[in-house]
């Protein structure tokens, strides 16, 4: 089975619109917010993590989607491939996006002020070497020009061997992605130690990257679902990307929903059951008056409706309801991280606001912006790959 067009949306007026659109409500709403948080950096800087972080799970989500689908030598997924890299190619983008959080670091980690030190004295002492801004900011941008390269190198080739030899590309990819995937796995793990977990520099978790990565990774699919279902919608992908591919996309999405799942709740039952001061503190602070309706709804949201809604095979192959679903997930992701980082810095409780909206919006015109520019680059499908016509073909069983 082969192509009889190449799949693009190009600079058509819609797209074009839609950029400039994106990119003008994330900048405005970017400065918006700046001016809203001025007076008070540290609630600027703690809901701007949030969301910051939100959307670069997605896009490492969609970037972990590329590895193993290179790594394996998947067939079924190479029409859906060109839409995960255009998400893991906005990665460069965050390298810039995390400035605001590198200026204000001192004003949103407890460890880094003068308090904790004179408060915590010997865990300060212990902790120093670690966390202490020069060494934090330098592994910082480590990682996100880790994670720039990476989006930007598998996206380059891929794009390149669509006028080239399709074949040679591929094993170039298949080569790079078992290092890419190791990259990835030890960036993202001591990322989410030092910007989430450090929140509490007392509490500590050697399971917690691991949740963090089912996060990203149940992101990013959830973005390319609702790529693949929009661009389905208006025509592009039509005939290309069938039910048969969002039956799979499904699967996965279910697969990590029950594996984040199976991560988070074995990481509580046994911190709840060794009932370790250290380490419960974490939980004390989370199933408190002040966050418990939020715990409940977290795994409400995040496991038990999108598990039995999921479950359906009939569901995965329905473009809208697949796209609840996929929104869904994305709302519970979001609830998950306001969740990890409120309750650390606010145990009293918090209530989000106009300065949240401001950033989602900001961060998300420019990420969305990048996504279309990158879609508008290339061929929506990469035509010259060896598997595409097994893909073109693909039917579950």
């Amino acid at each position: 089975m082969t192509l009889d067009r190449t799949p693009a949306i190009g600079d058509t007026p819609s797209c074009v619109r839609a950029e400039r659109v994106a990119l003008a409500v994330g900048v405005l709403a970017l400065l918006a917010a700046v001016g809203l948080g001025w007076r008070d950096k540290a609630l600027f800087a703690e809901r701007y993590l949030v969301v910051f972080f939100f959307f670069l799970s997605a896009s490492l989500g969609a970037l972990f989607f590329v590895l193993v689908h290179h790594v394996t030598r998947a067939g079924w997924s190479v029409v859906v491939r060109r839409l995960a890299e255009n998400v893991a190619g906005v990665l460069p983008l965050f390298v810039l996006l995390y400035l605001p959080i590198a200026l204000l670091a001192g004003d949103l980690y407890p460890w880094a002020g003068h308090a904790f030190a004179e408060h915590n004295p010997e865990l300060a002492a212990h902790k120093a070497s670690y966390l202490n801004l020069p060494f934090f900011l330098t592994r910082a941008f480590v990682f996100l020009l880790i994670w720039a390269a990476l989006g930007t190198f598998f996206r380059r080739l891929s794009v390149r061997a669509d006028t080239g030899d399709g074949s040679a590309m591929a094993a170039r990819l298949r080569a790079a992605s078992p290092i890419g995937l190791i990259l990835f796995g030890l960036s993202i793990t001591y990322a989410s130690f030092d910007w989430l977990m450090s929140l509490e520099p007392a509490w500590y978790s050697t399971i917690f990257g691991v949740t963090t990565f089912a996060g990203a990774v149940i992101a990013g699919l959830a973005v390319v679902i609702l790529l693949t279902l929009r661009l389905r919608s208006t025509g592009a992908l039509e005939g290309v990307v069938t039910a048969e591919h969002d039956q799979d996309l499904g699967k996965l999405l279910f697969g990590f929903v029950v594996f984040w799942t199976y991560v988070a709740f074995s990481e509580f039952m046994l911190q709840w059951y060794a009932n370790m001061p250290e380490e419960t503190v974490y939980y004390q602070s989370r199933m408190g008056a002040a966050w418990q309706s939020w715990s409940v709804a977290l795994a409400l949201g995040h496991f038990v409706i999108p598990f039995f809604f999921l479950l359906s095979r009939h569901i995965k192959r329905r473009p809208v309801l697949l796209g609840i679903g996929a929104v869904w997930i994305l709302a519970a992701h979001l609830l998950h991280l306001y969740w990890i980082v409120l309750p650390a810095l606010h145990p009293e409780g918090a209530s989000l606001g106009v300065l949240d909206l401001l950033c989602l919006l900001g961060v998300g015109g420019l990420f969305g912006a990048t996504v279309i520019r990158l879609s508008r680059g290339a061929s929506l499908v990469p035509v010259r790959d060896p598997f595409l016509s097994e893909s073109l073909a693909f039917e579950n069983q």
